[in-house]
């Protein structure tokens, strides 16, 4: 049975009415562009904000969009960090090169990995994928004459971005240079999920019977978006050991992928925006509460989860709608 044009059309409509952009998105683009010369002394706290950002929406494309819980995204995210930092020290000293290299190598292994997703339940999945990330970080840290192991991968030099902007102690370039891979990269997401490939993601997470019943290559569409995101989280794992000259085990640790879990659910899953929100707000809380009291900072931010969950996104922050909701829920946690 054909779907009828007039639906068709009034489909593509509705998906391009969504992929518009808005007036407000270029001041927000232009706002964080304009901040390492407005605030030049936190310009490395925006170059990392960039970068867990771009590694927040990579999961968001899996978790969000396509309905995969996983605990291990940061094996790919430690990936592309290692890979771009052994680059620079091993073949050329690049950035843009060396970033590309570690996208490609990091979507590679996605695609491998995609295996252990295809088949089983969320709980599944969860321990298969945080299994992936472990075995990574293992093998990071016996290879150690590669490595480095537990010391890290020391001096990595980067070489000028494009051949003229060189790296600078106060971060500027790093901010700029980071923050124009996240734009670039958010375009692409956004043209996919905004696409009819990101439709047929949007029914596989509501429902993957049906989704395969209407004929929907299912298998091969979570291999394409979990390589995806797999590359996307290598880039922004390339950007921080390009950035910061220097990669740990700590890129492979299960930190990593706890935290930007953490940062969805404070921004929200299935947007792109609420992988950014979500990385500015907990790294604005990480740095004031580690600064105010730096051994209890991490009960502060679970608290903050813990009200966010119970009483919702939308009324966290007005406090006098806590009680006599009489059970109505806030914004989706």
């Amino acid at each position: 049975m054909s779907t009828p044009l007039p639906v068709v059309a009034d489909f593509q409509s509705a998906l391009l009415r969504k992929a518009r952009w808005r007036p407000l998105e270029f001041v927000v683009w232009a706002a964080a562009f304009a901040l390492p010369l407005v605030m030049p002394s936190h310009s490395l706290l925006v170059n990392e904000i960039a970068i867990v950002a771009l590694f927040a929406m990579s999961l968001d494309l899996i978790l969000g969009y396509t309905g995969i819980v996983s605990l291990g995204h940061a094996a790919f995210f430690g990936f592309g960090a290692y890979a771009a930092a052994l680059f620079a020290k091993l073949v050329m000293p690049d950035p843009t090169v060396g970033l590309l290299f570690a996208t490609v190598l990091a979507a590679l292994l996605g695609m491998v990995a995609s295996v252990t997703i295809l088949r089983g339940s969320d709980l599944t999945r969860l321990m298969v994928t945080l299994g992936t990330a472990l075995l990574l970080l293992e093998l990071a840290n016996k290879l150690d004459w590669l490595t480095g192991g537990a010391d890290g991968l020391q001096g990595v030099v980067m070489g000028s971005v494009l051949g003229m902007f060189e790296f600078d102690l106060y971060g500027r370039t790093a901010a700029w240079y980071s923050l124009a891979v996240m734009l670039v990269l958010f375009l692409l997401m956004r043209r996919l999920v905004h696409s009819p490939f990101g439709a047929t993601l949007k029914a596989i997470r509501d429902n993957r019977l049906r989704a395969m019943a209407i004929g929907i290559p299912v298998v091969s569409r979570l291999v394409v978006i979990y390589t995806v995101a797999a590359g996307i989280a290598g880039a922004a794992g390339a950007l921080l050991a390009q950035t910061t000259g220097f990669a740990s085990l700590d890129v492979l640790a299960f930190d990593r992928s706890a935290d930007v879990l953490l940062m969805l659910v404070i921004g929200g899953v299935g947007w792109l925006y609420g992988g950014v929100a979500g990385a500015i707000v907990f790294k604005l809380l990480q740095t004031w509460l580690s600064a105010v009291t730096p051994q209890y900072w991490m009960f502060w931010i679970g608290l903050i989860l813990v009200l966010l969950v119970l009483v919702g996104r939308d009324r966290l922050l007005k406090p006098w709608t806590w009680i006599g909701a009489g059970g109505k829920k806030g914004g989706a946690a």
